[in-house]
């Protein structure tokens, strides 16, 4: 997509301003404040090099990100929590300059710059694989877009929502969703510092839409108080990794509100969610958002029928797509199916277009004994048992089955492993039962809530 772009029309004096629009652990800014001070900095940026942001959850990140944006110069957000070898491989991939000073004295009306071509690239975010070090996502202006007007449509957003996360901002769901959505959407924004049940609290009486991981939504639960004060609300979405269906069935009872529940990459951005006025049905991501398209492709490359069942490789194409990883024309190039993404994700979709995403191919399908089981329904099984509190599933190698079915369970009680066995063996199929379960204090996690398995493994 090429031509001119408005990605935040919010900065552009396109909706009435009001105070503190824009509200990062409770430092405020006008958008007609807030508008002055990015295009002041942006001309500090102007024709820079890709800019590496220390990406603190401060309103010194999200100025910084908007004055790049706002210049055509690349964000490059770097996590808040990046050890020294990270951080440092971040700046000399990305050939990252530092930010410069942000120009809080700006004067109250400054001249913004041209608006950069809808092709430009406007973030490049660091993605980990299982190997490797952190690759770069090209993400440009249009893609961006394209995300955010897909969601506004699914999820009814707009002018009359105050949104309320404290996701961290170097990453897709906290940053693009979290504040780029709000200003594109011309919602308010209040962005808690942290992610904690107290704090989405505090902000009951002006949120109307919140976003959260399933970390933040399980404590959420735990406090019964917090979670009552989010009956006001209009939405509440979940992302980053799979709702437990026992969390899902929590926060409706306590909440009123049945979750939203959606998926995305950072290299696709959201492309799957359900809506604010269809169905919303637990483990389940719902359907295509905006223009995407979405194919399912069997281990020999044909195709897999809508049948709620049969697993697949989910491939995705349409205008949320990255351009690819900055320097890896290779990786790139292997990533893709003519126009299609290979995700790695293994997916379902049953004969009305919903989709459930089962978990990475190569972590969460586990071929045992000449069966293909997935690891997200032997995990939703265990937290059906009123003693497990978290959940992980595992493929070891093994001499007789090829791969073996271990979980690992962190539990409110005492409970006799071979009591779980049974549990899933009578929930699902008794192939699917783990042929080993391990008891430990706390499963491994990133920023986003998401259990690093190969640390398990």
């Amino acid at each position: 997509m090429s031509g001119r772009l408005v990605l935040l029309p919010s900065l552009a004096g396109s909706f009435d301003d009001r105070p503190a629009v824009v509200s990062v652990a409770g430092a405020g800014l006008s958008w007609e404040r807030l508008a002055a001070v990015v295009h002041a900095t942006a001309r500090r940026l102007d024709g820079q090099q890709p800019v590496a942001i220390d990406a603190t959850p401060t309103l010194d990140t999200v100025v910084a990100v908007l004055a790049c944006l706002a210049a055509g110069v690349p964000a490059v957000p770097v996590p808040a929590d990046a050890g020294p070898v990270e951080r440092e491989h971040i700046r000399h991939d990305a050939h990252a300059v530092d930010m410069p000073p942000i120009a809080w004295d700006a004067p109250s009306e400054v001249d913004a710059l041209p608006e950069p071509d809808a092709s430009a690239a406007g973030l490049i975010v660091y993605t980990s694989g299982t190997t490797g070090p952190p690759k770069g996502a090209v993400l440009s202006r249009s893609a961006l877009a394209a995300a955010i007007d897909g969601l506004a449509a699914a999820w009814q957003w707009g002018p009359h929502d105050t949104l309320v996360h404290g996701l961290p901002l170097f990453h897709v769901h906290g940053l693009v969703l979290g504040v780029l959505g709000a200003l594109r959407t011309g919602s308010a924004l209040i962005h808690t510092g942290r992610p904690t049940a107290e704090a989405y609290a505090a902000a009951s009486y002006t949120g109307t839409l919140y976003f959260g991981v399933p970390t933040v939504w399980g404590r959420v639960c735990d406090d019964a108080a917090a979670a009552s004060s989010l009956r006001s609300a209009r939405l509440l979405v979940s992302g980053s990794a799979p709702l437990p269906v026992p969390v899902f069935e929590r926060l409706r009872s306590l909440t009123g509100h049945a979750p939203i529940e959606r998926y995305g990459m950072t290299e696709t951005l959201i492309t799957l969610s359900t809506r604010a006025d269809g169905e919303r049905r637990p483990g389940w991501v719902g359907l295509p958002v905006g223009e995407t398209r979405t194919r399912l492709v069997s281990d020999d490359g044909g195709a897999v029928p809508h049948d709620g069942e049969t697993i697949g490789e989910l491939q995705v194409a349409g205008p949320s797509l990255f351009d690819g990883y900055l320097g890896r024309a290779d990786t790139t190039a292997a990533s893709f199916d003519g126009d299609w993404f290979r995700t790695g994700d293994a997916a379902v979709i049953d004969a009305d277009g919903f989709h459930r995403i089962v978990g990475r191919q190569s972590m969460d399908i586990i071929k045992t004994g000449g069966f293909k089981v997935g690891a997200g329904e032997v995990e939703t099984a265990l937290l059906g048992h009123p003693a497990v509190r978290e959940a992980a599933v595992v493929g070891v190698p093994d001499d007789d089955l090829g791969e073996r079915i271990v979980a690992v369970v962190v539990v409110g009680e005492a409970v006799d492993p071979a009591a779980l066995q049974q549990h899933v063996a009578a929930t699902l199929s008794v192939h699917k039962r783990p042929r080993e379960v391990r008891v430990v204090e706390s499963l491994p996690r990133n920023a986003m809530g998401k259990v690093q398995k190969h640390l398990l493994r």
